[in-house]
């Protein structure tokens, strides 16, 4: 999709690469309204915007609306950013970038949300306000219960109508209380229990010599095996065998 580097009339091979003190004093500066400020911003993090159309060279859409979806994105996310947040810009505008970007694709795609799905939906949603309404969860199962509905039903049409959204998308619970998206979502894969064994097992490779290291790493993490590593280190494979094997009992003693 993306070969040129001119896209909507932006060399991109020219763009400017802003410092992290750089950005912070121009958002503080078009914050306060500074209009110079605010090009500059725009124009010095067209590199984000540029590195995440990347992600959809393979999708048959034309790069200069994607990119110009991308800079929507971008924009809207310098207008919603509040120094308050305590977080790099890049990290809030990602979600809203990828949002308009996965927005226009999804609009322009010669596929459509049948009708009969779209009604399907209305009833999930009217069906979920009233189960609510009585203090109740509404889970995929009891609005399929309400609707007699399979669940799997129930899970595609509001995946049909779902639209993407940023991480910072405000919601509301019942009491009124304004939160976040990010604040209902945990990722049970970076839990605090996972990253203290992801660094035992980063130090416990590292106290290996560098044969048993590389032996692996190779077979590990590249997926090669026993014959291929022999050939490539220069021993027998009875011999990358053997060493493997001393190495994954030196880590389970050093992580026991």
């Amino acid at each position: 999709m993306l070969q040129k580097v001119v896209i909507c009339g932006v060399d991109t091979s020219g763009l400017p690469k802003l410092t992290a003190e750089e950005n912070d004093r121009l958002m503080k500066a078009l914050k306060e309204g500074d209009e110079r400020a605010r090009e500059q911003f725009i124009v010095g993090n067209m590199r984000l915007v540029l590195s995440l159309v990347k992600r959809f060279w393979a999708k048959n859409a034309n790069a200069d609306d994607v990119f110009q979806a991308g800079c929507v994105g971008l924009i809207k996310a310098i207008d919603h950013f509040d120094l308050k947040f305590n977080v790099k810009f890049s990290t809030y505008a990602v979600p809203m970038i990828l949002g308009e970007i996965k927005r226009y694709l999804r609009d322009g795609n010669s596929l459509r949300v049948s009708r009969s799905i779209r009604d399907t939906a209305y009833k999930i949603l009217k069906a979920r306000e009233k189960i609510e309404a009585r203090d109740e969860e509404a889970t995929i199962s009891r609005i399929a219960e309400e609707l007699s509905l399979k669940e799997r039903e129930v899970a595609y049409a509001l995946d049909a109508i779902s639209d993407p959204v940023s991480l910072y998308e405000p919601v509301y619970n019942k009491s009124g209380d304004a939160l976040e998206l990010m604040d209902q979502i945990c990722d049970e894969k970076q839990s605090d229990e996972i990253w203290t064994e992801h660094v035992a097992l980063r130090e416990a490779l590292d106290r290996l010599n560098e044969r048993e290291r590389k032996i692996l790493l190779l077979r590990y993490f590249e997926g090669k095996t026993q014959t291929e590593i022999s050939a490539e280190v220069g021993i027998s494979q009875a011999q990358v065998s053997r060493l493997e094997k001393n190495a994954i009992g030196t880590i389970r003693k050093e992580i026991s």
